[in-house]
């Protein structure tokens, strides 16, 4: 149960802490582009700096690429998050399992209530592993279209300072 408990922590940890990041860079996207030229988001800086610096389209490319993969930096972790816990709650559930029938062995009798302990641990762990791993997929794909927005929509500024540029703006 332990590396469950720290599944779900780390989970949740990484979601809220992503979340919020998304919806911060969201925000300071969503400004004027004049704004955005004059006092740039911490995302858009680097790229800023390279089209004043007379950087190409490939240079401008590699940057943005740059900057939104630090951005998802972490997500990746919430996809194995969402893919072990299921593994681990399974392996509780064959843990579980493996006591009743020790107890089914070790015993000429066998009641309901021997049986009760090892069956609860296979339940209880499969349960928890469902629990922890259906949110965490739901967040980290949610989150995995809030990246690719705001991509998009650096994307987007990107194309419209470049056009300023070009128009001498």
């Amino acid at each position: 149960m332990y590396p469950l408990l720290a599944c779900s922590l780390a989970g949740t940890a990484l979601l809220i802490n992503k979340f919020l990041q998304f919806r911060r860079v969201l925000r300071q996207l969503d400004r004027p582009l004049e704004q955005v030229e004059k006092d740039p988001p911490p995302v858009l800086a680097p790229i800023l700096e390279t089209l004043r610096a007379g950087g190409r389209e490939k240079d401008l490319s590699l940057v943005g690429t740059r900057q939104v993969r630090e951005m998802e930096k972490g997500l990746s972790w919430l996809g194995l998050i969402a893919t072990i816990a299921p593994l681990l709650g399974l392996t509780g559930t064959v843990t579980g399992m493996i006591k009743a029938f020790m107890v089914m062995a070790e015993s000429t009798t066998v009641s309901p209530a021997m049986l009760a302990g090892g069956i609860w641990e296979a339940l209880i762990t499969t349960a928890a592993g469902l629990l922890i791993a259906i949110p965490v997929h739901i967040g980290h794909h949610y989150l995995e279209k809030e990246a690719d927005e705001i991509a998009f929509v650096m994307k987007e500024i990107t194309l419209g300072l470049m056009q300023r540029k070009a128009n001498g703006i």
